[in-house]
């Protein structure tokens, strides 16, 4: 009961949070609405174990992503903040006043992968995942991992659509999620 009301109060937080890319079918907001759904489902299937076998390598690689995934959306935070210039006069309601950049952030983490905040979501999902694994678990971290996809090639379409050549060329020289490698 006390998992379903976690759940029920995750989600009113993320529509209260969404609502407006939720209007907007196709847009990255959409889409990552339903992956911080899965994330919130792995929190709610996997609490009760985090820590009760604290040496074992799947627990050992949940804190390591856990880690990751903070790292990266500081990372991430912090360079659109210094190097965005963000504006409210990037008129899009669906979204959050940190993506309203003026300018194509390039540098720092951005340097290395396109999406650091994506990336930071899929590292969660897996650590929460890593905590319990189950068959449910392995769903739910699938289904996070398609739907933040899905929010990365949407935000590209995006940017492409505000940014033009420039982000095409930036699409060129960087990776999705791994540096190096996708």
């Amino acid at each position: 009961m006390a998992g379903m009301m976690a759940f029920l109060a995750g989600t009113a937080a993320n529509i209260w949070l969404s609502w407006r890319s939720l209007r907007v079918p196709g847009t990255h907001g959409f889409y990552r609405f339903f992956a911080l759904e899965a994330i919130l489902g792995l929190f709610i299937l996997n609490h009760e174990p985090w820590g009760q076998n604290p040496d074992s390598l799947h627990q050992f690689f949940a804190r390591l992503l856990m880690l990751l995934s903070l790292t990266l959306v500081c990372l991430g935070l912090l360079q659109l903040k210094r190097a965005g210039r963000v504006a409210e006069e990037r008129d899009d309601a669906t979204l959050y006043t940190f993506e309203k950049t003026t300018r194509l952030v390039t540098s720092g983490i951005y340097a290395h992968i396109r999406h650091p905040m994506y990336a930071s979501l899929l590292a969660l999902a897996w650590g929460a995942y890593l905590h319990a694994p189950s068959l449910a678990g392995s769903l739910l971290a699938a289904f996070a991992s398609l739907c933040l996809w899905l929010t990365a090639l949407a935000d590209e379409r995006e940017c492409l659509a505000y940014f033009g050549a420039e982000y095409a060329n930036y699409m060129r020289r960087t990776r999705r999620f791994i540096p190096g490698l996708y």
